[in-house]
């Protein structure tokens, strides 16, 4: 059965868009609570969950900290700041093969993978350079 189509979904779905950021789940509550005072903190919370099953949205889970959502639903990788803690997409191809691969090595059922680089965004690089 398709998820009803809330007037709550489709704000947070319309943020998540324009945002386009990777924001945390704190980040799009944010934003959305400045223009719609009314919505609670535990519905932006549960609808993001809800369109990351449904595979509206995709979740993207951090090592060491607060997952990201990006409205890009389309396999790719990403890159997190360590300073800042920014996110953003990494364009290069996905690694073809690397699922049978690891299937074929391991026993295990493969049924996705992420890749995660981690470094400096450009504006933490300009910052230290400032400093």
């Amino acid at each position: 059965m398709p998820a009803r189509q809330t007037i709550q979904r489709e704000l947070i779905i319309n943020e998540l868009r324009s945002m386009a950021n990777h924001p945390t789940a704190d980040e799009v509550y944010a934003s959305i609570h400045e223009k719609h005072p009314t919505i609670s903190k535990a519905t932006v919370y549960r609808t993001l969950g809800r369109l990351a099953d449904e595979g509206v949205i995709l979740r993207v889970k951090i090592n060491n900290g607060a997952d990201h959502f990006d409205h890009q639903t389309f396999a790719h990788y990403h890159v997190r700041c360590t300073e800042c803690g920014r996110v953003d997409d990494v364009e290069i191809p996905v690694l073809d093969g690397a699922e049978k691969a690891a299937s074929r090595t391991s026993d295990y059922v493969i049924t996705g993978h992420t890749l995660q680089f981690d470094g400096i965004c450009p504006a933490c690089q300009r910052a230290r350079e400032a400093r």
